[in-house]
């Protein structure tokens, strides 16, 4: 969200660093294990929370989202307590977010010695607790981690994916020696032959890609994400260089030939994160193979109706009575109704099929297979792509066929020219299908029951069954035949 829409006074290059600021927040989040939101002051002497990143590696503090909400001095004094520094300076309260402890620490964002912004730093009790029972080391890296994002130093963190909580966590410093090694980064590097303990070794002596990454890392000054297969397991890496203060650095170690550093700091070393996608990667290829499975189904099941669909045809042509050669092609038509939607799902294994196509297909299988050339009957579609399920999609392509049929040999039995119209209508969790024609229209004394014929029963049986909707006729000019139904199956019929 803007700054500037809550009436900040910021320069050009006050608006850059917390844009820097807000586009490391979420790999932040995650690595801190904390919920963080950022704070700008706004005129009316309060602040505001105009960002806000919740951590994918533990449960998150607050699961409401705050960004817009307001606060004042005596609501949240610690906001405040840190827009007022003009020196960073670190410490923890305690707090109560839904009757439960939490720790925070808020952190003054300074340009040019005067604060800008805070960035509240908060997370449960217990996970505070572990994080102070971690390695200095590693607590090291985290402090000088957050301090590069509070001085939008931190850059390519968005394009990280999340890190989560079965990921772990290496320290790397500029010797490139592993000074931190989360329990969970053991774990994964025992996965792969590494039995010994990860402390103090060279990543040079790694046979992985470690090295390779955080050379990279340091090389560009930029965070790295990267994918590769070692040893039999598929692993996702990211690589986040970590800078320090120039003057915070020990006289002693010289900043080393080579290294970008963003003005006024120096690079310190690397935090590596490693997440094992194997196991994730096993599954998607599975599905994939299933789904491939499925699609060739749907193409057997589509390709074994249209041969069923042609033996009718033969049959059809065969028959001497008129009557059976009726009913062998509405079956026919019938048939190629349910193949046009495993047509459908043979192309796209998503499950879900768009119903102006299956209505466009049946359109033109009538066209093609029913209507009598000497006739001039046009066919009109209109109405917005509507996504259903493969089950209401098949109930739909049968009502569709049924009521075209029906409209096509009853009302222009004997009328040459016509129009019959398909709409479709979208009313967000209702559908409605309404096939009109301006054909002979309904007797006068139309029941559906009584005098409905077999294509009107199948269509009212699987509107009221299948769809769990309302049909009904109407026959003021020509006919309208309207199918109303909820999209999904949860619902009753439509007043």
């Amino acid at each position: 969200m803007d700054a500037h829409a809550y009436g900040a006074s910021l320069c050009e290059a006050d608006a850059d660093l917390l844009n820097s600021i807000r586009k490391a927040l979420p790999i932040l989040s995650d690595l801190s294990r904390s919920d963080l939101l950022l704070y700008l002051p706004v005129g009316s002497g309060e602040a505001v929370v105009s960002d806000q990143a919740r951590p994918h590696s533990i449960f998150p503090v607050y699961e409401q989202d705050l960004v817009g909400k307001q606060v004042d001095p005596q609501g949240a004094p610690w906001v405040f307590q840190a827009l007022s520094s003009i020196r960073l300076r670190r410490g923890v309260q305690s707090g109560t977010v839904r009757d439960a402890r939490i720790v925070r620490e808020v952190l003054p964002v300074l340009s040019d010695g005067r604060a800008i912004a805070a960035l509240s730093i908060e997370t449960n009790l217990l996970a505070h607790e572990r994080h102070r029972r971690r390695s200095v080391a590693f607590r090291q890296a985290m402090q000088r981690l957050q301090e590069m994002v509070l001085r939008g130093e931190l850059t390519g963190a968005e394009e990280l994916s999340p890190f989560g909580e079965h990921d772990g966590i290496v320290v790397v410093d500029l010797q490139r020696r592993i000074q931190y090694a989360s329990g969970i980064a053991a774990h994964l590097y025992r996965r792969i032959g590494y039995m010994s303990s990860l402390l103090h070794q060279s990543v040079y002596d790694l046979e992985t890609a470690d090295a390779e990454l955080v050379d990279e890392a340091l090389s560009c000054g930029s965070c790295i994400e990267r994918e590769k297969e070692e040893h039999g397991r598929i692993w996702i890496r990211k690589a986040i260089p970590l800078y320090v203060r120039r003057e915070w650095w020990s006289f002693w170690l010289r900043r080393i030939p080579g290294l970008p550093s963003p003005e006024g700091s120096v690079p310190a070393g690397v935090m590596l994160t490693v997440h094992d996608a194997t196991e994730a990667r096993d599954k998607e290829e599975e599905l994939k193979a299933k789904l491939a499975m499925i699609q060739e189904v749907h193409h057997r099941v589509k390709n074994n109706l249209q041969v069923i669909a042609s033996l009718l045809r033969l049959e059809a042509r065969r028959a001497d009575l008129p009557e059976v050669q009726q009913a062998l092609t509405e079956t026919v038509n019938r048939i190629l109704s349910v193949a046009v939607v495993h047509e459908f799902l043979s192309y796209d294994s998503a499950g879900v099929i768009n119903l102006r196509d299956v209505a466009r297909r049946i359109v033109e299988q009538m066209g093609q297979s029913v209507m009598d050339p000497g006739k001039g009957i046009e066919f009109r579609l209109t109405g917005p792509s509507i996504y259903l399920s493969a089950q209401k999609a098949t109930a739909c392509a049968l009502v569709i066929n049924e009521l075209l049929l029906n409209a096509v040999e009853h009302g222009y039995e004997h009328r040459d020219v016509g129009l019959v119209t398909i709409d479709l209508v979208d009313d967000g969790e209702w559908v409605t299908i309404e096939v009109g024609d301006d054909g002979a229209g309904l007797p006068a004394d139309f029941d559906l029951d009584a005098h409905g014929g077999l294509g009107l029963r199948i269509v009212s049986i699987l509107v009221q069954g299948d769809l769990k909707g309302n049909f009904t006729l109407h026959g003021e000019e020509g006919v309208r035949a309207v199918a109303t139904f909820p999209k999904t199956s949860l619902g009753g019929a439509k007043s």
